[in-house]
């Protein structure tokens, strides 16, 4: 889900900016041998391991709580989304409105 990791991607490009590094010098201290997965996670296309997410921490001079902050969101409002399609449906003729709702007998 792209659009979910928006905040997060749009904060480890920030803090890798302002930490002057290049996309090639994060990944070289990872150990990638590409920039390819820093490019995919700034922007917004995949998430970064959360070990990785503390390296990135210490890397660009940011307390883990502050990390640990916008994962939270982050996840909240990817698992916010996700019930969201499956409650209200996708857009496909399968939304349940309450007129639809059946209730079992016990």
């Amino acid at each position: 889900m792209k659009a979910d990791l928006n905040k997060l991607a749009k904060f480890l490009k920030e803090k890798r900016t302002q930490a002057n590094l290049s996309q090639k010098d994060v990944a070289t201290k990872l150990g990638y041998s590409t920039s390819q997965f820093i490019s995919n996670w700034e922007r917004g296309i995949s998430q970064p391991p959360i070990h990785t997410l503390r390296t990135l921490a210490q890397m660009y001079a940011v307390s883990p709580d502050q990390m640990f902050q916008v994962l939270l969101s982050t996840t909240i409002d990817q698992v916010q989304e996700e019930l969201k399609e499956k409650f209200y449906g996708t857009g496909d003729g399968e939304a349940t409105t309450g007129s639809q709702v059946t209730l079992a007998a016990n």
